[in-house]
């Protein structure tokens, strides 16, 4: 059962990583709306509460970037919303979110309404309003190093000069180990300018190919939060690499 409780002022400390000594470090938590979830345990009737996951998908907000190539993450979000029947309608820290779960792992969906390359400036205020560790922060991005429509999920990297991802990693005191699912838009053709490229919309055949990867992106996600990085997303990221591979 998925439930949101009002916390009292306290202090609560969070796992963090031993390279980012500031990031969620223990700190005064005034009263405010947080989301847990529980379980009741048939042996002896205690609850067993779920750490939640922030996702957040980078992208431009406004119709005018709707289907590019930079607002995947965008669609992504929006995919895995509609999958889950999470409703994005509250604005908090100038992010669109959406609080809900997938099983009895409590969810928080953010899709940031700065333009892309400032959205660290929405990520991390939501990940220390809601006290999410940095091993839950998943962020959705597209991915020039690889082919379009193909996805990569891992448990930590660089920004990959991605500007979305480094302004991130800047608010999230520099640290890198967070997972992120790079979604796979190609390189521009030719001498085509970056930024034209980026803000292109897809052809007929790269969209049906991107439509495809959000749905196996959603089941890859749903996968992530229930298992953690386990054989299952190993043998997906396998697959991912030879999906388009000619024999």
């Amino acid at each position: 059962m998925l439930y949101a409780v009002s916390a009292p002022n306290s202090c609560i400390s969070y796992p963090r990583s031993p390279s980012c000594p500031h990031f969620l470090r223990k700190r005064s938590v005034p009263a405010r709306l947080s989301i847990r979830a529980s379980l009741p345990d048939n042996n002896n009737g205690a609850k067993m509460e779920y750490t939640p996951w922030l996702i957040v998908g980078l992208g431009n907000p406004g119709n005018k970037y709707h289907g590019t190539r930079h607002n995947v993450g965008f669609e992504m979000i929006d995919s895995i919303s509609r999958a889950e029947g999470i409703s994005m309608n509250t604005i908090q820290s100038k992010t669109l979110i959406g609080i809900g779960s997938v099983g009895e792992v409590p969810i928080l969906l953010a899709k940031p309404q700065a333009y892309v390359n400032y959205s660290g400036e929405a990520v991390g205020p939501l990940a220390a309003y809601y006290q999410v560790p940095l091993r839950h922060i998943l962020l959705v991005y597209d991915e020039m190093s690889l082919p379009n429509g193909v996805l990569r999920l891992q448990p930590k990297g660089g920004h990959g000069h991605h500007n979305g991802m480094r302004s991130v990693m800047e608010h999230l005191d520099g640290c890198r180990q967070f997972p992120r699912l790079g979604i796979g838009i190609g390189n521009p053709p030719g001498t085509m300018d970056l930024k034209a490229f980026l803000l292109q919309k897809f052809s007929s055949v790269e969209r049906k190919q991107i439509d495809a990867a959000l749905e196996q992106g959603v089941e890859a996600v749903r996968s992530l939060v229930l298992h953690g990085f386990s054989e299952r997303i190993n043998r997906f990221n396998l697959g991912q690499k030879f999906k388009y591979h000619k024999v």
